[in-house]
């Protein structure tokens, strides 16, 4: 016995036939929609002022280094920040990482 499974998209716009299924994402959402060739195109020519625009984002694009980067502090230089910052009444644990907030007071300071 033989089986053939026929897929139809139905155009999610009209109702009519689909030919693709188009991806996209706003606000954080993804969204699938079937469309026909002519509202696909419809859907990309209203994106594309937004499009040429727009920066990619997500694991396509380029990573940002944040402003002043990240910076590991020696053992020395961890112990003479927290020695400064308890002598100025900052809370600061006695071992781990730093509050960047009071590595950047110490270092206006010096």
């Amino acid at each position: 016995m033989a089986k053939q499974i026929q897929e139809i998209l139905i155009d999610d716009l009209d109702g009519g036939e689909a030919n693709e299924t188009v991806a996209f994402a706003i606000d954080g959402t993804s969204y699938e929609i079937d469309l026909s060739d002519v509202n696909a195109k419809k859907l990309r020519d209203s994106l594309s002022p937004f499009v040429q625009s727009a920066r990619r984002s997500g694991a396509l694009a380029p990573r940002r280094r944040r402003a002043g980067g990240t910076r590991a502090l020696t053992r020395e230089k961890s112990a003479d920040i927290r020695a400064w910052a308890k002598s100025h009444g900052l809370n600061v644990s006695e071992r781990g990482r730093i509050a960047s907030k009071i590595v950047e007071q110490y270092e206006q300071a010096h």
